[in-house]
């Protein structure tokens, strides 16, 4: 009878996604200061020495976190926002729809990004460089998304969009109320259309 052979080391990439799966879910449900890194090495079931080899500290995790975050973001614009079949306009609404459907699921606790800089005062120059990536991508989103619908002037109507955006995600969190992402969305739709009266 062949003998069972007995199971090597989980390949790094596999490490990797176990840690990161496993710093996802608990970063975003319970927070960063919440979560050390034992508890992550337990409920991944890696080695020490294997978390340390591919993550210096908990700083280059959170890193990764919101990398992935930032990645799965853009992944889902281009699907569900980026559709060349809608017309621009259409595609800005969507972009707001689809934050509007993300803040109303059971999932959700806030942005990500919103979350890790209000816990942390100082993150890592690795972190804040993966933010501020991810900042400049949303940013230039809207222009763009603003500028292809014909809409004028388009500097300050896509960062009133960007504001109204992140501000729902910011105020559900502190209200436990999802009607802000409607206020949101019904401002925005003003904007778009072009109906809202500013007072002098």
């Amino acid at each position: 009878m062949a003998k069972k052979r007995r199971a090597g080391p989980a390949p790094t990439s596999e490490v990797v996604d176990r840690l990161l799966t496993t710093a996802c879910a608990l970063f975003y449900r319970e927070g960063i200061q919440a979560v050390g890194v034992q508890r992550l090495i337990d409920e991944a079931g890696v080695a020490k020495a294997s978390f340390y080899a591919h993550f210096p500290s908990k700083d280059d995790l959170v890193a990764a976190y919101l990398d992935r975050n930032g990645a799965a973001w853009r992944a889902k614009v281009q699907a569900e926002v980026l559709d060349p079949f809608l017309d621009p306009r259409a595609r800005l609404r969507r972009m707001l729809d689809v934050q509007t459907a993300w803040i109303e699921s059971e999932q959700f606790r806030g942005c990500p990004f919103q979350k890790v800089g209000g816990e942390l005062y100082a993150p890592s120059a690795t972190a804040r460089r993966v933010t501020e990536k991810h900042r400049r991508w949303l940013r230039a989103l809207f222009h763009d998304l603003v500028e292809a619908a014909g809409i004028r002037p388009v500097a300050p109507v896509a960062g009133a969009l960007l504001v109204l955006f992140d501000g729902a995600a910011a105020t559900v969190l502190v209200d436990r109320n999802p009607a802000a992402a409607r206020d949101a969305r019904w401002a925005a739709e003003r904007i778009i259309d072009g109906q809202l009266t500013i007072a002098d």
